[in-house]
Order: structure tokens, then sequence, then C-alpha cells
């Protein structure tokens, strides 16, 4: 049976790679097609003397102050597949494959070392020795999906700041990392670091000597001594996305924004944008980190698979953020089949609400949300401003919304309007977001033409909601506003 697509993708640009004084950071996660993935903030945290934490697989010395983070992850597992902390750090990481033998053993998962990474470290260098520490000291390894087949791999990081990014790339417990500090760079399930080579675990070379991948004469490449001699076709395939996903940045180099990056993250024909048998694009997340120490950094989830069908909404930091039930999935406690052993041997529904809606606008039909229209006179209803014959598809109406948000958050970053309250930013998207499906679908609200104001869908910046009116919020310069009639 051939092997069907597995892959990941991250991409970064700075200055002058991009269009503004600003880092942009992106990835796609893909994973098993069911998986869902959810959103999640932790607020950061102090921790008493001796304190442990429980990661995906294995609990590990806690230590004294964790970071606030936010993280977009397979609803299963304790870590991330990409993420930010409140000090403006991102990362993502990639399954890779190389001539050390892959742990068999449960330890950190990748995606626990993200995680781990972003709360321990205030900055993209001190995320990387965050990361290569934790493998020197407990090694990778598990199962990375929920299924009683075991698959498992070594990782690949990419990680950014307001000022540099790295890319760590690992054999086991062996690592070596490259600065990147100006321009484009993009990886993609395989080994990238050749001579370029910024830092290194100190017996990486003596490694690589003694088993015959180096002759210890020619320039070190990471690349050519640590890519396995046959590897899996998974790994093949992922050349053509690297390559794809290279030629995407380069035509975009010197104008890189926000939103050119979420048209990369949406590109089908590379095969960025994944869509197979087996695995798709399950989460996808797009950064903003300005140069500019005064202006916050915005981090934007789709919280949904597919990001040619959904909706980037932002994130900002800020002392009154609060968690998002609407992205979170049910919790299963001790009964989670992946806390009993043997693991994974049923499957339980982790959809959550946001999941669900979408997937009831959009997956019921492939096509929907690019044929199926919505009559003007309802749009109108929805507070949006159209001229037209007939109607306009879901997509394009979604895509106009998070279009006229991302034009005010630029507007904001570079210092045109001023921001109000941003801790509900991501809360008010998510709310609007699923009361537009379900108006769309028709399952929780009726329609009346005449009447002008059921769902007003509003982009500006600086949400703030007025609690003691339930179903209302008000907005001066507000992200997303829902109006009950």
């Amino acid at each position: 049976m051939a092997e069907p697509p597995q892959s990941c993708d991250c991409f970064v640009s700075l200055p002058p790679g991009s269009k503004y004084d600003q880092v942009i950071f992106g990835k796609n996660s893909d994973r098993p097609r069911d998986e869902v993935q959810e959103v999640v903030y932790f607020p950061a945290a102090t921790h008493g003397p001796g304190a442990t934490v429980e990661c995906t697989y294995i609990s590990i010395s806690q230590v004294e102050h964790t970071h606030a983070v936010v993280l977009s992850r397979p609803a299963w597992l304790w870590g991330a597949e990409i993420g930010a902390n409140e000090h403006g750090v991102c990362i993502g990481n990639e399954a890779v494959w190389t001539r050390e033998p892959v742990n068999p053993e449960e330890a950190l998962l990748g995606m626990d070392l993200v995680r781990l990474a972003l709360e321990r470290g205030d900055s993209a260098w001190a995320a990387l020795r965050v990361i290569t520490e934790l493998l020197d000291q407990h090694g990778q390894g598990g199962a990375c999906r929920e299924d009683p087949e075991h698959f498992s791999y070594q990782n690949t990081f990419l990680l950014a700041d307001r000022q540099e990014a790295w890319v760590l790339e690992t054999a086991g417990k062996l690592w070596a990392a490259q600065k990147i500090t100006e321009g484009v760079k993009n990886i993609s399930n395989q080994l990238t670091i050749g001579t370029e080579i910024s830092a290194e675990h100190p017996e990486l070379r003596t490694r690589a000597q003694s088993q015959g991948w180096w002759n210890g004469e020619d320039e070190f490449s990471f690349t050519a001594a640590f890519s396995p001699d046959n590897p899996p076709a998974r790994m093949e395939l992922a050349k053509q996305r690297y390559k794809g996903g290279t030629a995407l940045l380069q035509e975009h180099d010197g104008s890189v924004t926000a939103e050119v990056m979420m048209s990369i993250l949406r590109d089908k024909p590379s095969g960025i944008c994944m869509d197979s048998a087996g695995f798709r694009t399950t989460g996808s997340m797009v950064s903003i980190l300005p140069r500019d120490p005064s202006m916050p950094c915005v981090h934007f989830f789709t919280a949904t698979p597919d990001p040619s069908r959904s909706v980037f909404k932002p994130f900002i930091f800020s002392g009154s953020v609060r968690p998002v039930t609407m992205v979170m999935s049910p919790q299963y406690g001790s009964d989670d089949p992946v806390k009993s052993q043997p693991r994974f041997q049923r499957q339980v529904d982790r959809k959550h609400e946001l999941y669900q809606a979408h997937q009831a606008a959009t997956e019921e039909n492939p096509n929907q949300m690019k044929q199926s229209s919505v009559p003007c006179s309802e749009m109108l209803c929805m507070g949006i401003n159209v001229l037209c014959d007939g109607g306009v598809s879901l997509q394009e109406t979604m895509r106009f919304l998070e279009s006229q948000c991302l034009q005010e958050i630029e507007a904001m970053l570079r210092g045109e309007v001023e921001g109000q309250e941003l801790g509900d930013l991501f809360f008010d998207c998510v709310d609007t977001e699923i009361k537009f499906y379900h108006c769309y679908n028709r399952s929780k609200y009726s329609y009346y033409p005449e009447q002008e104001t059921r769902i007003r869908a509003g982009m500006r910046l600086g949400y703030s909601s007025d609690s003691s009116r339930p179903g209302h919020h008000k907005t001066s310069k507000g992200v997303l506003q829902y109006l009950e009639p």
C-alpha cells in the first residue's frame, strides 16, 4: 500500500523579507485526518520547590516560573504543534527521520518540547537551549498519533522572536542549529542545515565520524552526515513541498505580510495545504512579531481544519485574556485512552464547539463554502454591505471579514489607529464565527429578510464587551460585534 502523505510546513520572514518592520511566522500542522486540534491558553505561573510537570507520557522536574502561552495542539496530548508565549517567541515542529534510530520508548514528544520551550524560554535562543537541554536529559520518543499502531519520529523546529529565528534539527539527542537574521526561510520534514551551523551538540561530529558518516576532513554538513540512506517515501514527498514553499516565499520576498503568509498556508498546488485520504492540515497559525517592543505581537489561529476553508482569528496576550472554551476539546480525565494501558485502544469524541460548527458548514458538501451562496437580503441582516445579484459564498464572506480584521490590525501596528482593549479579542472572533456558521446552517436562527439587524459581523480593532447584557457586545473600535435584535 502506498504511504499516505504526512507533512508539516513552517515559514518565517524577517526584514527585509517582510514588507514592514516585522517578523512573520507561519505553520500548517498536518496530522491524521480526523484528529481534532484545539487552541488553549495557559497563564504564567509560579511553581514550588520539587514540583514536577506531567507531559504526554513522562513527568519531569518543573521550573520555578513558566510564561503565559497560547498553543494549537492535537487535543489528546499535553504539548503543542505550534504556539507562542507572552514574550513574542513562536515555535513549530516538524517530523523528520535521520540515520539515528527513532527511540521506541516513551520519552518527550517533539510537541512536548514545543510547549516546554515556550513556557521556559523568553527568546528564540533561550527556547532552543531549553529543547537541547531537555533532549540531553530525557530524549525524544513515544507514539506521535492517537492510534494503537505505533508511529514515531524525530523532530526539527523553527523558533522565532522579534529579532531573529533559529532552525533546530535533531537526530536522537544530537542536534545542529542555524541562526536566521534576515530574509525568508522554510522547513518541511527534512534536514536542511548543511555547513551553515551556528551551534551544535558537542558530540555531533565525533558521532558522525565514528559511524563513517563523515571523514573528518571535508567541511562538515549536518544534512549530508545525518540524512537517512533510504529515506521513507514521506520524506521524498516533503522535498516537493519544501521547494514549493521556498518558491512561494521567494516570490514574495520583500513584501511578506501576515496576509501573504496565510495565502502560502492555503496553497493547494504545492501540497502545503494538505488534504489527502489519510492526512490533512488540522490547524494553522500565523504570527506578526513587530520589531518595535511597544507594539503587541499578534497570533492568528484557525482552530479548524484546512486553512483554505477556515478563518484566521487574532490572539493578543494581555492581562485580561480568558480561556476560550469554544475551541477547547472535552476532557476525559483518567478515562482518556491516552492515559490507559495499553494506550489508544478506543476512540473518544474530541470535537470542540467551533470544530463542530465549522464541520457542519463546510464538510457535508466539500464545495459548499465556494458554491453555496447567501442571499443579499440575509447578508444585510448580517451587517455586511454588499451590492450583488444573487448572493455571495460563505467562503467569500469569511475571507472578507478576515481581510478587514487584518487591515485594521496592521494599521494599529503601524500606529495609524489606536488599539483598545484586546484581552477578549480571540474569544469574540471565535464566538462570532460560530454564530455565523449557525446562521448560515439555519440550525439555531431563523432569517427574516425585512429585519436588518440579526447578526452584525464587523472587524474593528479593540473590542470591549458588556457582560451585563447577555448576547450583546458593545464596541467603539471592536474586532467583532454580535447584536441580538
